[in-house]
C-alpha cells in the first residue's frame, strides 16, 4: 500500500499540471568509485570524460554517503530516507519489505509522467530490480548485448577462458547460492581479483549496457515524453576487471602505496572491517598482503584500470545525449555509491566509517542553471533525490529527510547543511552502531547500542567509545583525538548536535 506521503506528494503535483516541458534525467550510479579522478585533483587517474563533465556542472568536494556498502547506500540514496528509515543496514534487508512506505525517484518520476527504464547495478538494497520504479522493463545482465555473444562468467564478471571452463563445472554440478558458487570457483583458483585480457569493451557487463544505453538514448530522443534512465555501472568494484588497453594507460611501478597502512590510535578494533571481501578472492592471502607490495600495486592498478574503463563508458554516453540533441534539456547526475579503501589502515574495501569509504564523487550538471564550478558544501546522498524534484518542477515529497542542492548549484559558496552524517555497525558482536559525524575540519563517530539504530530513545549512556579525527592537521586519521583535552569542547560541541539530530527524526540538518 502506497504511503500517505506519497499520495499526498502525487496530488500536489497533478494540481500544479505537467503543462511546461520537463528537463530528462540521466542518472549514472557508479560502484566502489571514489573521488580519485582527474576532476578531483588525482595526477594518477585517467578520466577525461568524467572531468568535461564536471565542467558542466558542479562538482561536491564534501560529498558523503550514509552508509559505506552497496545495499544500504542505494536504499538510502534512491528512496531519500536514511539508513534507520529504510532498516537497509546490509547486504540481506531490502527497503520496501523493510519499509512499506518507501518507494524510489525512479517510481515518483514515472508516477509523475516520466518514461523510466534503467541497466546495471542499480537497485541493489531492493528486490528483482525493483520493478515499480520503471515503465519500462528494466535490463538485466543476462539481457544485455555483449561481444562474440559470451555472457562474461560467474555473474557476468570474468572473460577468461580457464574461469569459463570452471564456471561451467560449477553449472553442472549443480551446487546452488550465492555464497557455494563463490567458493567453488575460488577454490579452483577461478575468481581472481584482477583480469586483464585484450578483449573490446563490450566482452564486460559495463561496455555491454553502455551499449544498451547508447541504444535506447536514440529511441528515447525520439518521444515527446521527458525520461528518467538510469544506468548502473559495476566497475571499479571488485574484481578490477577491464580490458588490457585500460591496463596500458599506466605504468604499474609508477603508483605510490598507501603511506600509512595501521589502525589509527585510540580507535577501536571493531571500526575495522577484517578483509572479508577482499579475502574472498582466490589469489589474495590477507595475512601476506600487508608485506606484498607488488600485489598491493597490483589491485591498485586493477581499480585504477577499472575507473578508466568506466570513463570511457560515460564518454560514449555523453557523445550520445550531444549527438542527439538531448544534452540541452538533461540533467545529468553522476554519483559513487561509496568510497573505497586502497590500502589505507591496511583496508582494502569499502564498510567503514572512514573518510576513504564514506566520501564519494558527487557531480550535477542543470542545464537550467547557468552555473559551474566546485564546491565545499557539506552534501549528503539523500539530498540527490529533492534536488531533482526541485530542477524538475516537481513536488518534494514530504518523508525525503535530505535538502536540496539546488542553492548550491546556483552558488558554490552557499550552504544547506553544517555536517554530513554516514552510519555503519560494528565488526565486532555487531551489537553496536557507529555515528558518524562529518563537518568540514572533524568527524566524530560514536559507537551506541545497536537499539537506537532500530528505534529506541537516544541516551549518552547507550555510547560506548567515540573516535574525534582532526582531519586538518591529521587527513590520515593516525590518531582519534577524543580523549584529548585540546579537543574536549569539540567533542561535547559534536555530541550535542549527534544528540539533536537523533532525537528529531533524523531530519537535514539545517
Amino acid at each position: 500500500m502506497k504511503s500517505l506521503f506519497y499520495l499526498l506528494s502525487l496530488a500536489c503535483l497533478f494540481i500544479s499540471g505537467l503543462t511546461a516541458e520537463k528537463p530528462n534525467v540521466l542518472f549514472l550510479s557508479v560502484d566502489d568509485l571514489k573521488p580519485e579522478l582527474g576532476c578531483y585533483g588525482s595526477t594518477v587517474a585517467v578520466t577525461p570524460n568524467i572531468d568535461r563533465l564536471s565542467g558542466k556542472g558542479v562538482l561536491f568536494n564534501h560529498h558523503y554517503v550514509q552508509q559505506a556498502v552497496c545495499s544500504a547506500s542505494r536504499a538510502s540514496m534512491f528512496t531519500g530516507l536514511r539508513p534507520d528509515s529504510t532498516r537497509v543496514w546490509d547486504l540481506v534487508a531490502t527497503a520496501r519489505e523493510s519499509n512499506p512506505d518507501a518507494f524510489t525517484m525512479q517510481q515518483y518520476f514515472k508516477d509523475a509522467g516520466y518514461q523510466t527504464a534503467g541497466s546495471g547495478k542499480v537497485m541493489h538494497g531492493f528486490t528483482n530490480d525493483d520493478p515499480l520504479s520503471w515503465s519500462i522493463p528494466f535490463v538485466r545482465p543476462d539481457d544485455l548485448p555483449y561481444a562474440y555473444n559470451k555472457s562474461p562468467a560467474l555473474y557476468q564478471q570474468y572473460q577468461g577462458e580457464a574461469i569459463h571452463e570452471a564456471y561451467k563445472a560449477l553449472l553442472d554440478s549443480g551446487i546452488k547460492g550465492y555464497g557455494q558458487h563463490q567458493k567453488f570457483m575460488a577454490a579452483r583458483n577461478a575468481k581472481p581479483a584482477t583480469e586483464c585480457l585484450n578483449v573490446p569493451d563490450d566482452a564486460y557487463s559495463d561496455g555491454a549496457m553502455t551499449t544498451w544505453g547508447v541504444e535506447i538514448l536514440e529511441t528515447l530522443s525520439k518521444s515527446k515524453k521527458p525520461f528518467f534512465l538510469t544506468l548502473g555501472y559495476r566497475k571499479p568494484h571488485l574484481p578490477f576487471v577491464a580490458p588490457k588497453k585500460y591496463w596500458d594507460l599506466f605504468d604499474r611501478n609508477s603508483f605510490e602505496l598507501a603511506s600509512f597502512q595501521e589502525r589509527a590510535k585510540g580507535s577501536p578494533a571493531y571500526a575495522y572491517q577484517p578483509g572479508y571481501e577482499m579475502g574472498g578472492y582466490s589469489d589474495i592471502d590477507l595475512q601476506a598482503l600487508p608485506k606484498d607490495l607488488e600485489k598491493q600495486r597490483e589491485l591498485i592498478h586493477g581499480y585504477h584500470a577499472s575507473v578508466a574503463y568506466i570513463d570511457a563508458q560515460i564518454g560514449r554516453i555523453m557523445e550520445k545525449l550531444d549527438q542527439t540533441g538531448l544534452a540541452k534539456n538533461t540533467i545529468i547526475v553522476l554519483w559513487g555509491d561509496h568510497g573505497w579503501h586502497l590500502g589505507d589502515h591496511n583496508i582494502w574495501c569499502k564498510h567503514t566509517n572512514f573518510e576513504q569509504a564514506t566520501r564519494s564523487p558527487l557531480i550535477i550538471v542543470a542545464p537550467e542553471i547557468n552555473h559551474t564550478g566546485h564546491t565545499d558544501a557539506m552534501v549528503e546522498s539523500i539530498d540527490i533525490f529533492p534536488t531533482l524534484c526541485e530542477l524538475a518542477g516537481l513536488e518534494v515529497p514530504a518523508q525525503l529527510q535530505g535538502a536540496s542542492l539546488v542553492p548550491v548549484l546556483e552558488n558554490t559558496n552557499a550552504h544547506v547543511k553544517l555536517f554530513s552524517m554516514s552510519q555503519y555497525p560494528d565488526w565486532g558482536k555487531k551489537t553496536l552502531m557507529g555515528y558518524s559525524m562529518r563537518s568540514p575540519r572533524f568527524r566524530m563517530v560514536a559507537w551506541m547500542d545497536r537499539s537506537v539504530s532500530e528505534g529506541a530513545t537516544f541516551d549518552e549512556g547507550l555510547v560506548e567509545t567515540i573516535e574525534l579525527y582532526d582531519y586538518e592537521l591529521d587527513p590520515l586519521e593516525t590518531e582519534s583525538k577524543a580523549s584529548n583535552p585540546e579537543y574536549q569542547a569539540v567533542k561535547t560541541s559534536m555530541m550535542a548536535a549527534l544528540k539533536v539530530f537523533l532525537s528529531q527524526g533524523r531530519l537535514a540538518n539545517d
